[in-house]
């Protein structure tokens, strides 16, 4: 009997650190497991080995920051069956979206010494802004073991069973007394998504949003408890402006605290 063909994956990189990248090859034992239902057809991190498309499923890390991404995305989509982001660069435009607040211009100019010779874009966006995307796996870096589940439930033809509460849950399984609550420490929590384990919180440390916003987050009533803990709105503005700045609750609240 013929064997079966093993679903092709491939592994793409736009504007990030290869931070979510590593975190696949750091599962180790595994994604040794996961290897020998699969084949890693396109993961330049890993192999210069190149299998050509169409692929079964994309992993695609990093934000549209360039007209050569813009168009790269299309092609990466075209050849895809099924399109997953992973991270906060890929969800969300990442720390580059930065600029999308800023003069692109002004800021390349400071850079380079020859920003003529530069192309980019005046936004740094998500993937979703350019092509449809299947699903979503947020984090700065990702979580190992949601990638795991991400990977799994292709293989299975599920839906991925990925959390979508608050960091607040994480605190309260491990037992964490709340930072806002005992210590008045500002924290992004209770509008952050699950994932991380809530290891700042752990530490006397308030949550920085790795994660982005949680479903239906309610970023105006923890931005103003903030303001009751004596926060003024311009930090508001900023803790909301880091891993993913151009998430629509944080872009929103953040743009609405910015002092004028």
């Amino acid at each position: 009997m013929a064997r079966q063909r093993r679903p092709k994956v491939a592994v793409w990189k736009f504007a990030s650190c290869d931070g979510c990248q590593l975190t696949l090859l750091n599962c180790e034992e595994e994604l040794l497991a996961v290897a020998g239902e699969v084949e890693i057809a396109y993961f330049l991190e890993a192999s210069r080995a190149v299998v050509r498309g169409p692929y079964d499923l994309s992993l695609v890390e990093g934000s549209i920051s360039t007209p050569h991404d813009a168009a790269r995305i299309q092609m990466v989509r075209r050849v895809s069956r099924v399109l997953v982001t992973i991270g906060a660069c890929a969800t969300a435009g990442g720390i580059q979206a930065l600029r999308n607040f800023a003069d692109v211009e002004a800021w390349r100019a400071l850079v380079y010494a020859h920003p003529d010779y530069v192309e980019t874009l005046a936004t740094s966006t998500p993937v979703a802004a350019h092509v449809a995307v299947d699903f979503e796996l947020r984090g700065c870096p990702i979580n190992k073991g949601q990638l795991v589940e991400v990977l799994t439930a292709f293989l299975h033809g599920r839906r991925p069973a990925i959390p979508t509460d608050s960091v607040c849950l994480e605190c309260k399984r491990r037992g964490t007394v709340c930072v806002m609550v005992a210590d008045g420490t500002p924290c992004l929590g209770p509008i952050t998504q699950a994932g991380c384990g809530a290891i700042c919180p752990a530490y006397q440390r308030g949550c920085y949003g790795c994660y982005g916003p949680m479903e239906t987050p309610n970023a105006t009533a923890l931005a103003d408890w903030w303001k009751h803990l004596g926060v003024p709105d311009g930090d508001i503005a900023r803790a909301l402006r880091t891993f993913n700045a151009w998430a629509e609750p944080f872009r929103t609240e953040s743009e609405r605290r910015e002092p004028h």
